[in-house]
């Protein structure tokens, strides 16, 4: 009897540390950064690609357990945030920070010494500005989604300079395409869930006016950007071609869904800018991968 109560207890503590660590969340931080690492290398190794990844998810968890740590109160108060390890107690504060250091050092030591210092500090960097200067802006105002957009930009630049040890023009592109979707992609979630958002005090919506259409022209504009931003890839000659069309196919799509909610200003326009936004980046990422193969 004691043993099974062992185990239940076990499983529901592996449980909560997997939950602290928002597994979908960082897996797909882990894929930018592998698709950053990828384009940038001669000779992919699948060795370092493999260390790379611990890497990236670790420092992306590390970042989110630091989030929840300063949030667990208003996580509370959410209805998509209440049943999270620390607000319904099935973790400490002291074990989220054990287990948050614990992955904050493993991420280092990869970078730093199975890399580089150059991808070290960005990624140190990258967890600092999510952690500790994004999460309190976002009671702020809608500052703090160009803030959060810094470090949501970083991992495929980290990936590349963890990969060939220089900055560039190249990493620096990879950040600005990742940038710019930031916006439409932050908006639209805040826009779906702005009445949540508002019994934690968050103000995320670039327009005073929260659901209205200045707020949809805003989203518009920083979508535009896009693309441009999807062919200098090929003119980089990072790629072929064949990957500035799809880019530039998936941006007019998604450009298209922010002239929807511009039009609807609702909800469910909103919901769909929200899906449109998951499909570009990793869509987007793919093609130029393939190209370069």
């Amino acid at each position: 009897m004691s043993t099974t109560v062992s185990q239940n207890i076990f499983a529901y503590k592996a449980k909560a540390f997997f939950d602290i660590t928002k597994f979908r969340l960082s897996s797909t931080v882990v894929f930018s950064g592998a698709f950053g690492f990828i384009i940038a290398s001669d000779k992919i190794d699948w060795i370092k690609v493999v260390l790379f990844c611990i890497a990236a998810f670790s420092t992306t968890a590390a970042a989110n357990i630091i989030n929840q740590i300063i949030e667990k109160d208003l996580d509370k108060l959410m209805k998509r945030t209440e049943e999270r390890p620390l607000p319904s107690g099935r973790l400490s504060v002291r074990e989220a920070a054990i287990f948050g250091w614990f992955l904050a050092m493993i991420a280092m030591y990869i970078l730093f010494y199975e890399f580089n210092v150059r991808a070290g500090l960005l990624a140190l960097l990258s967890m600092v500005l999510y952690g500790f200067v994004y999460t309190p802006l976002k009671r702020v105002g809608p500052i703090a989604v160009a803030v959060g957009a810094l470090p949501g930009a970083f991992p495929p630049m980290i990936g590349w300079v963890a990969a060939a040890n220089h900055f560039g023009l190249e990493p620096g592109i990879l950040f600005a395409i990742q940038f710019f979707w930031q916006f439409p992609h932050f908006w639209a979630i805040a826009w779906v869930l702005d009445e949540d958002y508002a019994k934690a005090g968050f103000k995320l919506l670039p327009s005073s006016g929260g659901q209205n259409l200045n707020s949809a022209i805003q989203i518009m504009i920083y979508t535009v950007f896009l693309l441009p931003l999807c062919w200098i890839p090929h003119y980089l000659v990072m790629t072929g071609i064949n990957s500035g069309v799809i880019a530039t196919i998936c941006g007019v799509l998604f450009l298209a869904q922010t002239f929807h909610l511009m039009r609807k200003v609702d909800r469910k326009a909103a919901l769909q800018l929200m899906f449109g936004s998951f499909i570009y980046l990793p869509v987007v990422q793919i093609a130029y991968l393939l190209d370069k193969v």
